[in-house]
């Protein structure tokens, strides 16, 4: 009896890894594909029996009649198209190491045919984009989750990078202690969005410059500035994920240039004809060097129109990048 329920085990993981709608299998090949890779005796009948229990059990499987007939698994918790989806995030995930992309890769492989899954194995990419050197960063989100789920302040020791290209502690290793209310991910890095007391105010940090975390005994704080917070509109405004001071200002732009404030602020943005060329676009951004480069990568097509103080600001910007070189 044991044995009978191990075989429809097997025969469920067969139709799960060798068939798909481009690569039907029909009784007689499940019946050799199972003697030579269980060393399992099976009959067709047996086949078109416990294919039924299992469609009985709840798995979409399909049949197909005609010259290429068979059966295959019709649907599956993630489609193909989903699959390469995943493969392409984890691909570009800049925090993932390359060792972990490789590992996630295979896992998301087993979740589709063995032929479709050839698709997904493209760990090329993965070799010429910059990945993360260590794994900590996961052990860090899972804190983090643990610390927001169970409403706890964390502590930890914030790190910088030094031309020596190593990171170091900052304010000579003291520990950092906030409260975390927010993951997000922004220019390929994950951010912790918190409320530090100690300077009142809302502050994020990169996740993979954090060591030694904890989870404090500690309630969270700040929840009163998370009421209403809009963690969307936080990371369009907040360039570089770089802090400053939050104001409203007026970008002229050539027309054409229209879909750059689009993709940057969203569909949004209150957006007008300025005349037959340019437009006018209220958005609100923290302003910063990271904001002004920004700008000025976009060149002498946009402007930035008002107010007076962050125009002169970004003059001033401007004019010491040209006084360096």
């Amino acid at each position: 009896m044991a044995e009978e329920k191990l075989k429809i085990l097997y025969l469920m993981q067969m139709l799960l890894e060798e068939t798909d709608p481009s690569h039907p299998m029909n009784a007689t090949e499940l019946c050799e594909k199972m003697q030579s890779r269980y060393e399992y005796s099976y009959n067709r009948k047996t086949i078109y029996t416990d294919i039924e229990r299992l469609k009985t059990y709840g798995m979409k499987i399909r049949q197909i009649k005609g010259k290429n007939f068979g059966y295959y698994v019709e649907k599956r918790d993630f489609d193909l198209a989903e699959l390469k989806l995943l493969v392409d995030a984890v691909q570009s995930s800049k925090f993932i190491t390359k060792e972990k992309s490789e590992d996630l890769i295979r896992k998301l492989a087993k979740q589709t045919s063995n032929e479709n899954a050839k698709q997904l194995q493209r760990q090329v990419f993965i070799y010429n984009r910059i990945k993360a050197d260590n794994d900590a960063i996961y052990s860090n989100v899972d804190a983090i989750h643990e610390a927001i789920q169970n409403n706890r302040q964390i502590g930890f020791r914030y790190c910088e990078w030094t031309v020596k290209k190593e990171l170091v502690r900052k304010k000579d290793g003291a520990e950092y202690v906030v409260s975390p209310w927010a993951l997000t991910w922004d220019d390929e890095n994950y951010y912790l969005v918190a409320y530090d007391a100690a300077a009142e105010k809302i502050k994020h940090y990169r996740v993979d410059k954090m060591q030694e975390i904890r989870v404090s005994e500690m309630g969270r704080l700040g929840k009163e500035n998370f009421t209403d917070f809009d963690l969307a509109a936080f990371a369009r405004k907040t360039f570089g994920m770089y802090g400053g001071e939050d104001r409203k200002i007026t970008l002229e732009g050539e027309n054409h240039l229209v879909g750059v404030v689009i993709d940057r602020f969203g569909t949004d943005v209150m957006i007008h004809p300025h005349d037959e060329e340019h437009f006018h676009a209220g958005v609100t951004v923290t302003v910063s060097p990271q904001f002004f480069g920004w700008l000025a990568g976009i060149g002498k097509g946009m402007r930035i129109s008002w107010p007076d103080d962050v125009r002169e600001a970004y003059k001033q910007y401007l004019q010491g990048i040209v006084d360096s070189v």
